[in-house]
Parts: structure tokens; sequence; C-alpha cells
């Protein structure tokens, strides 16, 4: 599936597959419920746990999400990269987060999803994966696990197969939920040690 094919789908509210620097996403269009509907189908995912928010860069999260200082150099020091992070939802109302106050957002660090995201704005996204299972690192991975439910896949090559880092930057001091590419030693000086 080619950037303009899976922008034309998003838009149509449709779901596609997409390659991030890390693993293989499910993506759609953040402000359409439908849409948002169709991921937690797809995965079977379960409606208490949220979907997160991919950007191309940190402009497009503004007014979506409230970044602090704290956040926003966390940012600088890691995005693009496999950094996510919580913040406090913004003043523009999104189909995501669909209940709480909080949304995690990233920039990812992967060329091709990123001229897709210059092209869509941003996108709601989880692992291309059934719920409890590995995520897909490979396009083909995607693929044979989820094909025959989304309108089609972008093939951007392997990721690493790890997903990212999570640091909640709503709390104080902000907390690290998920260690994943990367570390706690990296992080430290970031987060106070």
């Amino acid at each position: 599936m080619t950037i303009e094919a899976a922008a034309a789908a998003i838009r149509a509210g449709e779901v596609v597959v997409i390659p991030t620097d890390t693993v293989y996403g499910l993506a759609g269009d953040p402000s359409n419920p439908e849409a948002i509907e169709r991921i937690y189908t797809i995965k079977g995912r379960p409606p208490q746990l949220e979907l997160n928010l991919l950007a191309s860069n940190i402009s497009q999260l503004d007014g979506l999400v409230e970044m602090d200082g704290v956040a926003r150099a966390l940012a600088a020091a890691f995005w693009p990269g496999p950094l996510s992070l919580v913040c406090p939802v913004g003043s523009r109302r999104l189909a995501i987060p669909r209940s709480g106050t909080t949304l995690m957002v990233r920039v990812p660090c992967h060329s091709l999803l990123r001229r897709l995201l210059d092209e869509t704005g941003p996108i709601a996204s989880t692992s291309a994966n059934r719920h409890g299972m590995p995520p897909a690192a490979t396009g083909p991975e995607a693929e044979a696990a989820l094909g025959a439910e989304v309108s089609g896949v972008i093939d951007g090559g392997p990721g690493t197969g790890m997903a990212s880092t999570i640091i909640d930057a709503s709390s104080r001091p902000p907390r690290l939920l998920r260690e994943g590419p990367i570390t706690r030693i990296a992080l430290g000086p970031h987060l106070g040690g």
C-alpha cells in the first residue's frame, strides 16, 4: 500500500497497518469514533485500554495534549524516537481517549511513517497484533495476523520488535511505566536521576 492510498483510507475512516521504528501498528483517524471502534474490534483490545497518538512532529500535538517543561525536555531529547509520553489531554478533543484525562503520544523515527503523518496529521494507533499476542515486527507478520481485516499494509521494512519506552509525564515526578529501547539509565538525567 502506498502512502497516498493509506492517507486516503485513513481519511475515509478505514484502518491500515503502518510501520514504525519499534513495531507495526494499526492506525486510524483519531477524530472518527467508528474508526477507533474498528481498531478495537480488529485487535480484540479490551475497552479500558486506550490507544495512543502518533505525530510527525511535536507541533502536530498542539492543543491535543498539554506538555509541560519536563515533557518538552524529554521530547527534545528523544523525539523522533521510541519514547511514548503520557500527557494531560488538551483543549482540542478527539475520539481518544475514550475515557480518562490523559493521552499517550509519540513522534516515531521512521521516515515513511512520518511522510504519512505529514499527509494525515496525527493518527490513533496500537500495535498490530491480536490482544495478548506478540506485536508484528515486519509487514508480512502484520499481514499474516490482520491483513484480511484492514484496508492495507504499508511495508516499511522491519522494526526493532521492541515496544517503546513509556513515561507518565502527567505525574510528578514523572514515572517510568515501561522500559523499552530507551533505558532507565538513559532517561535518568532527564528525570532528575
